[in-house]
């Protein structure tokens, strides 16, 4: 007969900010130079630099149209600073 020692399993639940969350990318805000195909468009920030971007799924599920020349924010991945989704329009 073996004995072994049974040591207190700890709680093993994944949280968000374990992982790569919101909070890593950057938003930024922009405006609309141009429409490109497949609802791309390119966007220049307020520091000068112009990115291109696509629309946010909740953006594309509600309909929301984007023109050249809107006020629109968008975020950022550290990864890639030319690519960019929108994620509001402003007003």
């Amino acid at each position: 007969m073996e004995f072994g020692i049974i040591l207190p399993v700890q709680n093993l639940e994944v949280h968000p900010e374990d992982s790569m969350a919101k909070e890593d990318n950057i938003e930024m805000q922009g405006t609309v130079l141009d429409t490109l195909p497949n609802t791309m468009f390119r966007v220049e920030l307020e520091n000068g630099h112009v990115v291109t971007a696509h629309i946010s799924g909740k953006m594309r599920k509600n309909y929301i149209r984007i023109l050249t020349g809107d006020k629109v924010t968008v975020e950022l991945t550290p990864y890639d600073l030319s690519k960019g989704r929108i994620v509001f329009r402003s007003r």
